[in-house]
């Protein structure tokens, strides 16, 4: 099972990043996915989640109308646009997938920098 995220950068307030998620060795069409956030010495915290088949996406109030979340299950991949980035979404991103309660894999995280 592999759960690996990439897009991540240094991006100058106001830009905008694609964050990808790529997964293997699980059925992923069947896994919900979400998308955590953790800046230096706070808590990991939901930013976006998407369900199965991608009907139903949620963001977190911080960042509502600046992301979009989307997946092709065809190719086992998510991805998390963000715009409007500001220097406090400024944190390590990372993408986890999770079936039912009994299934939960995460990837290493992506450092998502914003700052001119």
């Amino acid at each position: 099972v592999q759960v690996v995220e990439s897009g991540g950068g240094l991006v100058q307030p106001g830009g905008s990043l694609r964050l990808s998620c790529a997964a293997s060795g699980f059925t992923f069409s069947r896994f919900a996915m979400r998308w955590y956030r953790q800046a230096p010495g706070k808590e990991r915290g939901l930013v976006a989640s998407i369900s199965s088949v991608g009907s139903r996406t949620n963001y977190a109030d911080s960042m509502k109308g600046r992301l979009t979340f989307s997946r092709d299950n065809a190719k086992n991949m998510g991805y998390l646009q963000m715009n409007s980035l500001k220097s406090e979404d400024t944190a390590v991103y990372y993408c986890n997938a999770h079936l039912d309660g009994l299934y939960d894999y995460w990837g290493q995280g992506t450092q998502v920098t914003v700052s001119s």
